[in-house]
């Protein structure tokens, strides 16, 4: 059965053909792109095995990549944790009833929002030197938390401030008639829906942290790209340290990004759940997507509805 959407129509016999033909060509394209590659690197040498050896070596890891990685997730963690605490603040302050409160808020977010990561990283890595605000041995390690935190937490103050103006209105309405201040609406009954709403989005955001701690390779900060440059280096394998760092970057990603696409489940099956490694049901695919199909356990016993706020 032919899968459709609302905003895409399932291509008829010519359409089929069309789509056929350019995925035909453009396989071969890339065939042919990789193939010329490979032989340019297998003329330079770059498949001899003593290129790749280096890393079934334990000295390799313990030098390079192992200390790289675990600074790239130090960093990520860091910013991580710290851009949702930013996120959340700014994102509540844009919505704040205040008028200054919402302006300096606004401020904030633009202008963090259009400045690129590097740039943060080199301004912070310049400020904190210059005036002596962190400790020598920690100016890389913070400038680039400082850049990835202000970056991603102003794109998750944004997402969490078009997840709550996308909630019905008629919440606050009734919020208000039963007497609930502002802060209590937002904090009983807008947030917590807005978070579940958003959630696989604020994972993504996640995601671009990870990866974007790599540009503190520029300030001098030990992280996996870095490491796998200098490991390159010393052995003299740039193709296969970068191989190899690009597939740790693909697995973490992936990891990531399967934690987000497990979440965005579980949530769209209408189940507050504890463990998120459990089954999620689902009825069989109808060729579209229907409530019937996402929406079938709310009769478990374990089932919490998310919208009832006197749990």
């Amino acid at each position: 059965m032919t899968s459709a959407t609302v905003l895409y129509d399932a291509p008829g016999p010519a359409g089929r053909r069309t789509n056929a033909i350019v995925a035909v060509v453009a396989v071969m394209l890339s065939l042919a792109i990789l193939g010329w590659a490979a032989s340019v690197l297998y003329s330079t040498g770059q498949f001899q095995a003593e290129k790749w050896t280096p890393f079934v070596q334990a000295a390799t890891w313990k030098t390079y990549i192992l200390p790289g990685l675990w600074g790239t997730l130090k960093a990520a963690l860091a910013s991580i944790f710290l851009a949702l605490l930013v996120g959340t603040a700014l994102g509540l302050g844009r919505l704040s009833p205040a008028r200054w409160l919402n302006g300096i808020c606004a401020v904030i977010v633009e202008f963090f929002r259009a400045i690129p990561v590097l740039i943060l990283m080199i301004f912070a890595y310049q400020m904190f030197a210059e005036y002596n605000i962190v400790p020598s041995r920690q100016l890389a390690f913070s400038a680039v938390v400082f850049g990835l935190t202000m970056y991603n937490g102003s794109v998750i103050a944004e997402i969490l401030r078009s997840g709550i103006n996308s909630l019905p209105r008629g919440q606050v309405e009734a919020a208000k008639a039963l007497g609930l201040s502002h802060r209590h609406t937002m904090w009983r009954i807008l947030l917590p829906q807005a978070v579940a709403a958003m959630l696989p989005a604020i994972i993504s955001q996640m995601v671009i942290a990870l990866k974007d701690s790599a540009l503190g390779y520029q300030i001098g900060y030990v992280e996996v790209v870095r490491s796998g440059i200098q490991s390159a280096s010393a052995n003299r394998n740039f193709l296969a340290s970068l191989a190899v760092v690009a597939i740790i970057m693909v697995l973490f990603n992936m990891a990531l990004t399967s934690i987000a696409e497990r979440i965005e489940r579980q949530l769209r099956a209408g189940r507050a759940r504890r463990n998120i490694l459990a089954k999620v049901p689902e009825h069989p695919d109808q060729g579209l997507e229907t409530k019937d199909r996402v929406n079938v356990d709310w009769h478990d016993e374990h089932h919490r509805d998310l919208r009832n706020i006197t749990d």
